[in-house]
């Protein structure tokens, strides 16, 4: 047998090291907040802190100088190539001059959008297993590919990252290389994201139950709503398919069509974790605040603050158990169901009188028609089936009187 061929067959059977016998249903990490860069880092290996981000076609770290290569072709290589960004294209094809040569990469800071050719490689990762309510033991993936990348692509990342955690429908992504198939582990992961960083939210790898501490405890798929996840052939992004917006249950004067994606995934909506604030293409965002301000008229006005355009007196606001009372705001799906937002992740308190609505203008030019950002996610439970490309989302769990930080992590290994 030719000697690299070998190699990756060698590498296929160790791929994963369980450190227990017994069956794991599901997988748990932390996720902790970075309130200055509003960006979400799990953590994997006791202390290693990596970004989360839903675009991301695999993981990248700022490796050691000396570390494992991959070898160029192989098919983990082919992978981590598939989804090269429009920007780095060209970086993505170079090889160095070796024998045998190695897997080149492109890596990618989603924030800067600065990339680097890098090298592919392979690292050890151990994350905690939960018999449903708490950790009780913790599971290895032994051999698990990663990017190399170099210093410059950690700039304006939270203190303390080390790099990126893609959990993107990418072959090499997070939620693929957790959830191999002879482990019993279904592909699919859910995020809760904590609004603070006083205590951390969480992101479960399995079937569940995806159970969260009194005074409500019990499993949270069972009070979800789903709706299909768009297949945009050339992007490992999770798109979903929007009718109609409405504010107060009137739809705003949005054509359907101008909310489509197209098979490249331009226009469309887009869920995205590095995002912090949904994101609204011009004419969107025009019709949408138009209409907020009709359907809040008789609250008093104040100036902008940036990135805001629309900011209130909230003293002048009514408060109820999921945030401010303001107009609910439904995205009114393709297959009839609502995934409703309401104050406490439609607007933003800037300071402990104003209120600001957390949209943003994102030009004439922007990618998407819709780009939903990680506050509007904050403390909304979402399930990610990549087997049967679904989308389960729970509106603000502040409706059951509880939180993404109600986890007990007391007991991680």
């Amino acid at each position: 047998m030719h000697l690299s061929k070998f190699f990756l067959l060698l590498l296929a059977f160790i791929a994963y090291e369980v450190s227990a016998a017994r069956p794991h249903k599901t997988l748990v990490a932390s996720i902790a907040k970075d309130t200055k860069t509003s960006l979400y880092s799990i953590r994997l290996n006791i202390n290693e802190h990596y970004v989360i981000d839903l675009s991301s076609p695999f993981l990248w770290y700022n490796c050691p100088l000396q570390h494992p290569l991959v070898i160029c072709r192989s098919p983990q290589c082919l992978q981590a190539q598939s989804y090269p960004p429009p920007s780095c294209i060209l970086e993505s094809k170079q090889q160095l001059p070796q024998v045998p040569c190695t897997c080149l990469v492109t890596p990618v800071n989603p924030v800067t959008k600065l990339c680097a050719s890098a090298q592919l490689t392979y690292k050890n990762f151990a994350i905690s297993s939960i018999n449903g309510s708490t950790p009780t033991g913790s599971i290895t993936f032994s051999n698990t590919y990663v990017s190399c990348a170099p210093d410059s692509l950690l700039k304006s990342l939270p203190k303390g990252a080390i790099g990126l955690a893609g959990i993107s429908t990418a072959p090499l992504a997070l939620v693929s290389q957790f959830t191999p198939s002879f482990l019993g582990l279904s592909k699919k992961f859910a995020i809760c994201l904590p609004d603070t960083d006083a205590a951390p939210g969480l992101v479960f790898f399995g079937d569940g139950p995806y159970n969260l501490l009194p005074p409500t405890n019990f499993d949270v798929a069972s009070i979800l709503t789903y709706t299909p996840l768009q297949k945009i052939p050339k992007s490992p992004d999770y798109y979903i398919d929007i009718k109609a917006i409405s504010i107060g249950g009137k739809a705003i004067p949005v054509p359907r069509k101008s909310l489509a994606a197209d098979k490249l995934g331009h226009s469309g909506v887009k869920l995205s974790t590095v995002v912090p604030y949904t994101t609204l293409r011009a004419d969107v965002y025009k019709a949408f605040v138009n209409s907020f301000i009709e359907s809040t008229q008789g609250l008093p006005q104040l100036n902008a603050v940036k990135p805001f355009r629309l900011c209130f007196n909230s003293t002048a606001i009514g408060f109820s158990r999921v945030g401010l009372h303001v107009p609910p705001i439904d995205l009114e799906l393709a297959n009839g169901k609502n995934w409703t937002i309401f104050g406490a992740n439609s607007m933003k308190q800037v300071s402990e009188e104003i209120a600001c609505l957390a949209f943003v203008n994102g030009g004439k030019t922007a990618e998407q028609a819709v780009l939903i950002g990680s506050f509007q996610m904050e403390n909304n439970f979402l399930l990610f089936d990549l087997a049967k490309s679904t989308l389960g989302f729970s509106s603000s769990l502040f409706f059951i009187r509880t939180t993404c930080g109600n986890f007990n992590f007391t007991n991680v290994p």
